[in-house]
């Protein structure tokens, strides 16, 4: 595939697992995301390493800060080479602005909205009264209005999403359970055949892969389902 469309969490601790994992995929089949805590233990080299192997790389800091910090990390990252990057849309129309001025190349700049592990008690809790696909809503247009290539989102969204915003506004997934795979802690889920007819671009998965006892496999049962 020119453009594998689906993205595997390497949700480790140590640098070492998710080295191990990526040895036994196919850069051809999928893209990789190193999130928060494997960044911090593994950094810059450990994205290098993988980026050598084959691998597109979803840097996922989900930055929110100041604009001219937000700017900044931008830039290292775009230095590094990663496919994708992204910030947290409650950064606000300034931030968001500021971010995509700091890509000036290839790297796919886009914004989280509503995280998929939040119910309606905890959008109320942080003061966000709304359902969940209203806050995604909202929050998707401030990143279209500041010209990010797209949003983080439940697929269960994701159709409103393209409605709204168009094709060319890329939809990212995570709480993508194949139909044989455990829920786990994600409240708004959909399987990878459903969540592509929905209008999501890039599927996140996790579990189903990095805990199968064999990866290759399971990553070649999830494109048999797509198909």
């Amino acid at each position: 595939m020119s453009d594998p469309r689906l993205i595997i969490a390497l949700d480790y601790a140590q640098p070492q697992l998710a080295l191990n994992l990526a040895a036994e995929l196919d850069p051809n089949l999928c893209r990789l995301k190193v999130g928060k805590e494997l960044f911090t233990r593994g950094g810059p080299h450990l994205v290098e390493t993988l980026q050598q192997r084959g691998f597109d790389i979803f840097l996922d800091l989900k930055f929110h800060d100041i604009p001219n910090t937000v700017a900044k990390a931008l830039a290292a990252a775009q230095d590094l080479g990663v496919w994708m990057v992204n910030v947290h849309a409650l950064g606000g129309p300034r931030m968001l602005a500021a971010a995509r001025e700091a890509i000036t190349g290839p790297t796919k700049l886009i914004a989280v909205t509503i995280l998929t592990s939040m119910g309606p008690d905890e959008l109320q809790a942080i003061g966000l009264p709304l359902d969940a696909e209203e806050n995604v809503l909202r929050l998707a247009g401030l990143a279209h209005e500041a010209g990010l290539d797209g949003v983080v989102c439940s697929a269960q969204e994701a159709p409103r999403l393209k409605e709204t915003f168009g094709k060319g506004f890329q939809l990212v997934t995570p709480g993508i359970r194949p139909a044989w795979a455990a829920k786990g802690d994600q409240t708004r889920i959909m399987t990878p055949a459903d969540a592509l007819s929905a209008g999501a671009d890039y599927l996140v998965v996790g579990r189903p892969i990095t805990q199968a006892s064999d990866p290759l496999a399971a990553l070649q049962r999830i494109h048999a389902e797509i198909a």
